[in-house]
């Protein structure tokens, strides 16, 4: 397996995500939205870190709420905006961002995990019962151009192992500071 590797750009998809429409009322005030992958790359700088899925250990303890603490340290140093996608549904990705009361980083479903598969980055999670889910990694955008990835080892569908030591906010953001 192959993923997208540094100097390409990034694959273009169309994202099915919800926002607030008070027009909706009741408990769910949502419509749902279409973003592209232009809409979120395109004349900007971002960093976005894929994770294996949304209420899962790693990813909630540290992965996401780590790159949270550090949002303002990344805008500090000019980048626009800070990234989670996970192959999740809109309505996951939602209530897992209000479950961590997360209130920077933009949490991007990837429902169908087409720019996932577009990245090349996406595995078989069926040892854990999980499907198709994301590799983990994170990388460094710069208008819809991948400057810098960092891809976890052992790349392989039903790994055994979940490793994180490359796609944290402390490699990323010591990664910015450097370049």
């Amino acid at each position: 397996m192959t993923h997208i590797t540094e100097n390409n750009p990034v694959p273009q998809v169309t994202f099915k995500t919800r926002v607030r429409d008070d027009s909706v009322g009741g408990e769910n005030p949502f419509s749902w939205k279409d973003v592209t992958t232009n809409d979120i790359f395109k004349g900007k700088k971002v960093v976005l870190f894929g994770l294996p899925g949304a209420f899962t250990p790693t990813c909630s303890t540290t992965h996401a709420p780590i790159y949270e603490s550090m949002y303002d340290e990344f805008k500090g140093l000019g980048v626009d905006e800070v990234i989670c996608l996970s192959v999740n549904d809109a309505f996951v990705m939602y209530q897992w961002k209000k479950n961590l009361g997360l209130e920077k980083i933009f949490m991007l479903p990837d429902g169908n995990g087409d720019f996932t598969k577009g990245m090349g980055m996406l595995v078989k999670k069926n040892n854990l019962g999980f499907g198709d889910r994301s590799w983990r990694y994170s990388m460094y955008v710069e208008d819809g151009i991948i400057k810098k990835m960092f891809v976890e080892e052992g790349f392989s569908d039903n790994c055994e192992t979940d490793p994180f030591l490359v796609s944290d906010a402390d490699t990323m953001l010591s990664y910015l500071k450097s370049a």
